[in-house]
């Protein structure tokens, strides 16, 4: 957290302007689409890991309204509900086919019915699928994970 609010003091260019990493270091919001003990997860392609669902903050745009555009892109949703303030922040050197900067990532809660079709960006992901939370493949995803799922067992209902 130190560094992230380091980062965003220094003045730094907080988005992405160009694939895959300028500047080396960007904003990520994430939103891990949960229910009942269950979260969504997919086969990230780039990332070649179970990942929650996020994007890149566009220049301009709120994170909150990152997680809608991209709950749109990638799962073919609509928050049901508004979007409460991220869980956590991390900061991630990333790995996979666009190894090497920095996500700092803002990790968004979504509720959603885990029995309701999920439609996903096939170009983007190789799968999507909901884990219950002790059986989430955390050592082939994001390293703070199962941090934020211990949070979510505490935090929300």
């Amino acid at each position: 957290m130190t560094d992230a609010l380091a980062w965003v003091e220094s003045g730094a260019e907080l988005c992405r302007l160009a694939k895959p990493a300028t500047p080396p270091k960007h904003l990520v919001a994430y939103f891990a689409v949960v229910d009942d003990g269950h979260i969504l997860l997919v086969d990230h392609r780039n990332a070649q890991r179970w990942l929650p669902t996020g994007g890149h903050v566009e220049p301009g745009e709120h994170p909150r309204q990152t997680v809608a555009r991209e709950l749109k892109e990638e799962l073919g949703l609509a928050p049901g509900h508004p979007i409460a303030a991220p869980l956590m922040v991390t900061c991630t050197t990333t790995v996979g086919l666009t190894a090497g900067h920095v996500d700092v990532s803002l990790w968004y809660v979504v509720h959603a019915d885990r029995t309701q079709p999920i439609v996903f960006d096939e170009g983007e992901f190789l799968a999507a699928r909901w884990f219950v939370f002790d059986q989430v493949p955390f050592a082939r995803s994001d390293p703070h994970l199962r941090r934020f799922i211990a949070k979510l067992g505490t935090d929300h209902p």
